[in-house]
């Protein structure tokens, strides 16, 4: 029916009306409604009746909206935009064919063409972008109290609910870009909203800095979060240094009774040897003596 309307639009036009539609791309937030204009000009007096009003989606020329013979004409029309849209009928008679629809969705992103008809027939398309604001990223890594300077660490970003896709940097401290070691995921959701998840990978640093900046391309708006990490240093703590300085006293006190014990220990094996040696010298000798004794004569 809109198809045989349009063509019959086409072959009653004497001279093009003059449609005018906004040149840029109409940004609308997600959630929040959206402002089609559309206006037209270039004829005389006429009344409601005259009007005829098509709004379309230009690619698969499906209706959003029909007015003609002075009201809605909506048989036709997506089920999507069903008691969405909006003319104002009120405003026909000063050229105003603007649509307004209620809710924007993602899906609802597209090139929407405006038909008019009074006495002739005149068209525009307009660009509808969606934009939806991502949430402030968050950082975060698998804590460890003993990271060191030189540790390898992996740093976590996740942003939600934005449209379209982010453009996602990191930074370190000096805020120089970092392009290395960085893998990044950009998922929707039954509403076409996406999360953002990147991981930077980085091998630790005395009082590291790092920053994930979250850029909306549409918007333009950024968001950034930002963490330091400080790494231990290479030293050890006082109570494990208390310990090992206690445990050196106690092995040392153990090494010195060690030693005085073996000391001891071997000055007496030296005395127990020399007395053997001393007796054995003193028991030869009297053997000596005693053989010195048998071999000497006795006189008369």
């Amino acid at each position: 029916m809109l198809a045989l309307l349009l063509f019959s639009l086409l072959v009653l036009q004497s001279h093009a009306l003059d449609v005018r539609v906004p040149e840029s791309p109409v940004v609308v937030l997600f959630g929040s409604d959206a402002l089609l204009n559309c206006s037209f000009s270039g004829v005389s007096a006429f009344n409601l009746s005259d009007v005829s009003v098509f709004w379309q989606l230009s690619d698969t020329k499906r209706s959003v909206h029909s007015f003609w013979k002075s009201q809605d004409q909506l048989t036709d029309q997506d089920e999507r935009f069903s008691g969405r849209t909006t003319l104002f009928s009120d405003q026909l008679m000063v050229g105003n064919a603007s649509l307004r629809i209620r809710k924007v969705r993602v899906a609802d992103e597209g090139t929407y063409s405006c038909f008019v008809r009074v006495q002739s027939y005149g068209s525009a398309a307009v660009i509808m972008q969606v934009a939806a604001p991502f949430s402030k990223p968050l950082v975060s890594w698998d804590s460890d109290s003993s990271l060191k300077p030189g540790d390898a660490v992996s740093l976590s970003c996740v942003a939600y609910g934005g449209f379209p896709q982010a453009q996602l940097q990191w930074q370190d401290g000096s805020g120089h870009n970092l392009t290395e070691n960085i893998t990044v995921s950009q998922l929707a959701n039954e509403e076409g909203l996406f999360s953002v998840r990147s991981v930077l990978s980085v091998h630790l640093e005395p009082n590291s800095t790092y920053s994930c900046r979250i850029t909306n391309p549409l918007l333009g708006d950024e968001s950034q979060a930002s963490v330091t990490i400080t790494g231990q240093p290479l030293v050890f703590p006082p109570v494990a240094l208390w310990v090992t300085v206690a445990l050196a006293v106690c092995l040392l006190a153990l090494l010195i009774a060690l030693a005085v014990v073996c000391r001891r220990k071997i000055k007496e094996s030296c005395e127990e040897m020399r007395a053997e040696e001393e007796a054995k010298e003193l028991e030869e000798a009297r053997v000596l003596e005693e053989a010195k004794s048998e071999a000497t004569p006795l006189k008369s």
